[in-house]
């Protein structure tokens, strides 16, 4: 059976209301987030975007960016909850609508819909890549996993729960307090 390969163009046709990522020619398509997620998400980008992006309180160095449409490989598309490249690599943002060098970091927010999406199919391709550390924030579980590449493959550095306080890879100059990714503070 021959099936048909998706293209760029399948992405752009899909209507507002959804996200569209496209792997080895497959197209995803997931609904918006959900609240929970997209307060995590939010918040994440706030915590972060002061002391890294900004340089308030923090090191700076960084562009922190909310659901960059990353164009990777031959004809991959995905859009990361949240992607960070350091200043160096790339100082200034891109002319066109999709970025084509690959994060220093990427966090991917889980939904219901979208966990095995981003476990089973991006995180291989992230790998893939070489996006040196990835992020799992898991809202309903109250988790944030910390991965960073070595080799080939992905390693489970951490699991952080509930309230914790943590100083996690790469962004361990500053102490995120978790409880307010989950709304809790």
């Amino acid at each position: 059976m021959d099936t048909k390969r998706a293209t760029y163009a399948d992405l752009e046709a899909l209507p507002e209301s959804k996200v569209g990522e496209l792997v080895d020619g497959v197209l995803y398509v997931s609904p918006r987030p959900a609240p929970p997620h997209a307060l995590a998400s939010s918040r994440l980008g706030i915590e972060l975007g002061g002391p890294f992006d900004r340089g308030r309180g923090g090191p700076g160095g960084w562009l922190i960016l909310d659901e960059p449409e990353l164009h990777v490989g031959d004809e991959d598309v995905l859009v990361p909850d949240l992607a960070g490249w350091r200043r160096e690599r790339m100082p200034e943002l891109p002319k066109g609508a999709a970025f084509t060098l690959i994060p220093d970091w990427v966090c991917e927010v889980l939904s219901p819909s979208t966990a095995s999406l981003d476990r089973a199919v991006k995180l291989p391709v992230y790998a893939r890549e070489g996006v040196p550390v990835v992020w799992i924030v898991d809202p309903l579980a109250r988790t944030l996993e910390v991965f960073r590449l070595e080799g080939s493959r992905y390693v489970l550095l951490a699991v952080h729960a509930a309230r914790d306080r943590i100083h996690a890879e790469p962004f361990e100059a500053f102490e995120l307090e978790l409880s307010s990714l989950w709304g809790e503070s």
